[in-house]
């Protein structure tokens, strides 16, 4: 893994969002920084997918700030924020027999005409190979199953080779083995200094390999911080409204969330 070029943080301070006069996000303060993956979790609804929006400067906050890099993402085109931050979304809907390779490509758009385009072959192989897709290459995208259609659409985000990366619910359409990969690949990307933000509802996966954790519920922030201090039974029982044990994994120490049954 190559460093993440320019390596920058972002923040948001008294952050809301509302659609339809509903407010979706309130008062929200949140920080991710580089060389760190950093978790949302919480319930249905709890806002984890608008703030990945706004953070993104693809939601439109009511009010607050979101800054990149210390700049405010409301003041930068759409041009220079797809240099600055790739973004999985939860939808991977492609209604046109495309190769898998040119969805991958669809990720180099934003170095077109710029140096870094003559990297683009090298880009696209590396992130079809670390998502393990390359045996894909020809097949169109409506022939893919869902995971198999979730692992294109994030090598596309790789591809793009930004600085920060936020990715919404990367693990939930695959299985055990590409669970792990996507985690370990995001984890990577850290380790070479990019920003990671990923919106993850298994939390001990958030657990394993985050190096921080955000719980929302209801729109706002309830905790922030290292796994250990953010998972705590008492606070999952009252956020999810679901008893649990929380006990160190006899290996590593992290975390083990265990629903009471």
């Amino acid at each position: 893994m190559r460093p993440a070029p320019d390596a920058m943080a972002l923040t948001a301070a008294g952050l809301a969002v509302e659609i339809d006069g509903v407010r979706l996000l309130d008062a929200v303060d949140f920080s991710a920084t580089p060389a760190r993956v950093h978790a949302l979790i919480g319930p249905n609804g709890a806002g984890k997918s608008t703030l990945l929006a706004a953070l993104a400067g693809d939601r439109a906050a009511a009010s607050g700030t979101v800054h990149l890099g210390g700049t405010p993402v409301a003041r930068q085109s759409p041009k220079a924020l797809a240099r600055l931050r790739a973004v999985l979304t939860q939808e991977h809907t492609v209604s046109f027999p495309f190769p898998v390779r040119e969805i991958v490509a669809m990720g180099r758009h934003p170095w077109a005409g710029s140096a870094a385009a003559e990297h683009d072959d090298r880009e696209i192989d590396a992130a079809m190979a670390a998502t393990d897709v390359s045996h894909l290459a020809a097949r169109t995208v409506p022939s893919l199953s869902g995971g198999e259609r979730a692992r294109v659409a994030l090598a596309r985000v790789i591809a793009q080779r930004t600085p920060v990366l936020l990715l919404d619910e990367p693990t939930a359409a695959l299985d055990l083995k590409h669970q792990e990969d996507v985690l370990r690949l995001a984890r990577d990307h850290a380790a070479a200094g990019a920003t990671v933000v990923v919106v993850l509802h298994d939390l001990n996966l958030a657990a394993a390999y985050a190096d921080d954790i955000t719980l929302l519920r209801h729109g706002r922030v309830v905790a922030t911080g290292a796994p250990a201090d953010v998972l705590t039974a008492e606070r999952i029982e009252a956020v999810y409204g679901q008893p649990v044990e929380v006990v160190p994994h006899p290996r590593t120490g992290v975390p083990l969330v265990l629903p009471v049954r």
